[in-house]
């Protein structure tokens, strides 16, 4: 993957002209001066309450948080992504990482059986700011919507404003948007993959995270992805990483998505943090030798099984 220089990023007309250059770094430090993102979704403790970090199968590493920021320091990452108090707990001992702030979360506790999903705004964007302006690394913001719920239009119009307010300020977006409610009766129809990534698109986004379709017409999900990266335009479109499976498979569907799916990244946590230190950074140096340096799946299980390194420099 060639990297890309300052002069190729496109800058959204809503970036002031005064945060041009501020926009520009943000978005070459967030996707490693290639244009394409390796996330590193670390806003499970939310979302996933602590299941996600202690039990059967997990390493017990994970039930530490700081290993998120030591996978993020020493593994090959784009942007570290977490709410702002995970972040500010830990960013003064990990200034290196790139971080990107998840303004809205909630936990699975209430089912879309119960009521259909809302996940509020939990700061405002002034106390970003005031965080990165006391020298926090903060490259971005996320922001999730659940398409389809009975609050979608809410949950639309805080990104939207989000959206202005970042760009404004010079930060990059990325909206998680599945959809999800009574509404919906196929999370992963690949119709509703390509409307969620249209959907980004039209909202701001410069990045939107999808969950790979699940298609019912004899194509394969990267097949099918390929038209949600076609909706979502100049939105660069990633896929979230899902349970945690096996790296040759995990490396596999992502090489597909990239190259058959025109995804430009990933989004990925549980597959990385529930496995030790070594393991975990290795997993980052192989995603993002796909991810960031087009190398095969071979080529990246070697790096994963520690035969070959990969470092920033070899980006």
């Amino acid at each position: 993957m060639p990297k890309i220089t300052r002069e190729e990023v496109r800058v959204p007309a809503d970036v002031l002209p005064e945060m041009r250059d501020e926009y520009i770094t943000n978005y070459m430090k967030a996707t490693r001066e290639t244009g394409r993102l390796m996330l590193f979704a670390c806003d499970q403790k939310v979302e996933h309450l602590n299941k996600d970090f202690y039990g059967e199968g997990i390493d017990i590493a994970d039930a530490d948080p700081q290993h998120l920021f030591e996978i993020g320091k020493n593994g090959v990452c784009g942007v570290v992504a977490g709410q702002r108090g995970l972040v500010a707990a830990y960013a003064n001992d990990y200034p290196e990482i790139n971080y990107l702030i998840k303004m809205n979360s909630k936990t699975n506790l209430v089912g879309v059986k119960q009521d259909d999903p809302y996940s509020p705004q939990l700061t405002d964007l002034d106390a970003v700011l005031a965080m990165r302006d006391a020298g926090v690394n903060i490259v971005g913001l996320g922001y999730t919507i659940y398409l389809g719920s009975e609050y979608e239009s809410t949950m639309m119009a805080e990104a939207g404003e989000l959206i202005a307010q970042a760009h404004a300020n010079g930060l990059l977006v990325v909206l998680w948007i599945y959809p999800r409610g009574k509404a919906v009766t196929a999370e992963k129809d690949p119709d509703l993959i390509a409307g969620a990534a249209g959907v980004a698109l039209c909202l701001g986004a410069d990045f939107v995270k999808v969950n790979p379709p699940k298609p019912e017409d004899g194509r394969t999900p990267a097949e099918a992805l390929k038209v949600a990266s076609m909706a979502a335009g100049r939105t660069g479109l990633v896929c979230a990483g899902g349970s945690t499976v096996d790296a040759n498979t995990f490396l596999t569907q992502l090489y597909d998505q990239i190259h058959v799916g025109g995804a430009c990244g990933n989004a990925t946590g549980r597959n990385i943090h529930q496995r030790s230190l070594d393991e975990a950074v290795r997993l980052t140096k192989a995603i993002s030798a796909i991810t960031l340096a087009d190398y095969t799946v071979a080529q990246a299980m070697k790096v994963f099984n520690g035969e070959e390194d990969f470092t920033l420099e070899m980006i």
